[in-house]
């Protein structure tokens, strides 16, 4: 990468291909998820993940380029920790625990993915496609906070009692 155009491509491709590969992962969280609490916030989730992969397709149309073209490594090995992490897990409450950490995870890489392109296309001047990342940041935001107060509130004191 030379420029920071090429840069900014880049990290859309990279989104892109961290949402597609959540979304492919969540139907196994929903699964193995025992509160009906944490399995209803995954579902929704998946439904704004679909709405962020939509956004990323608008922002490449924007762009110039196809939003396909690049791995994301790290959600790739996100995805694959929590496999490994859930196959050791006999007792419900504490995967339950485990996938939410493991979502946490995912979550954290893209608050830190959006905040990034977001940032970068405010200091373009591309505003349009900034707000669009804005968008999809605050839902990803929400995301983590909704993980946490279920852990919280119920989850994790379930899996100490175990």
């Amino acid at each position: 990468m030379k420029t920071m155009q090429e840069f900014m491509e880049h990290t859309i491709q990279d989104l892109y291909s961290a949402e597609t590969q959540a979304l492919e992962a969540m139907p196994q969280l929903m699964q193995l998820a025992q509160s009906d609490q944490l399995r209803q916030a995954i579902e929704v989730h998946q439904r704004e993940t679909e709405q962020h992969v939509k956004r990323l397709e608008v922002i490449a149309q924007q762009m110039g380029i196809e939003p396909e073209g690049e791995t994301c490594l790290a959600m790739q090995g996100l995805i694959e920790e929590a496999q490994d992490l859930l196959s050791q897990f006999e007792d419900a409450e504490l995967a339950d625990a485990a996938i939410i950490g493991a979502a946490q995870k995912m979550e954290h890489y893209e608050i830190a993915s959006y905040g990034t392109a977001r940032t970068l296309a405010q200091q373009a001047g591309q505003d349009r496609i900034a707000d669009l990342l804005q968008t999809t940041l605050k839902e990803e935001k929400a995301t983590n906070e909704k993980l946490t107060y279920i852990a919280t509130s119920n989850v994790n004191q379930k899996a100490v009692q175990s």
